[in-house]
């Protein structure tokens, strides 16, 4: 089975079981109907975080001579903004002898581990021997208990 189809499974099966729930309510919706909007619905997701991935990877693929720098990176606590989009405070360390920059990816996950969203954040020209701080966004709104993790982390 392919990754995208297996992000997207998840997804699909509640949709699936919303769209079952309410087709019952509605005579203005038949099943094949609904069924073909929840397809629709699952693909726009699966289509949305294909377009953060790709755009997370072309950020990271951009840092010229970056170093590994995922111990020195701290995550705060999720939380949501006024729009409905997870956010995390971001806490880099520098640890070399010259200030440099930091690109840090965090993914946005579900309690189940599913990848929801990923970014990449930019701390740039943290001093040495010092800390930046930084925020991440999800590229969109989303609902339910989310948790975040640094996926790669250069200093450059």
């Amino acid at each position: 089975m392919n990754r995208a189809w297996m992000r997207t499974l998840p997804v699909a099966a509640v949709l699936a079981a919303l769209t079952v729930g309410t087709t019952g309510c509605s005579g203005d919706t038949t099943p094949s109907e609904a069924a073909s909007k929840a397809a629709s619905a699952v693909q726009s997701v699966g289509a949305g975080l294909d377009a953060a991935a790709s755009e997370a990877k072309k950020k990271l693929d951009s840092v010229k001579d970056g170093v590994d720098a995922k111990t020195d990176v701290k995550l705060g606590t999720p939380d949501k903004d006024g729009d409905g989009h997870s956010t995390v405070p971001v806490t880099v360390s520098n640890s070399a002898d010259g200030a440099k920059s930091f690109a840090v990816q965090v993914n946005f996950r579900d309690p189940g581990g599913n990848l929801l969203d990923t970014v990449v954040v930019t701390v740039s020209d943290v001093a040495a021997g010092a800390t930046g701080q930084g925020t991440a966004r999800s590229t969109r709104a989303l609902s339910g208990e989310v948790q975040t993790s640094v996926g790669t982390a250069l200093r450059y």
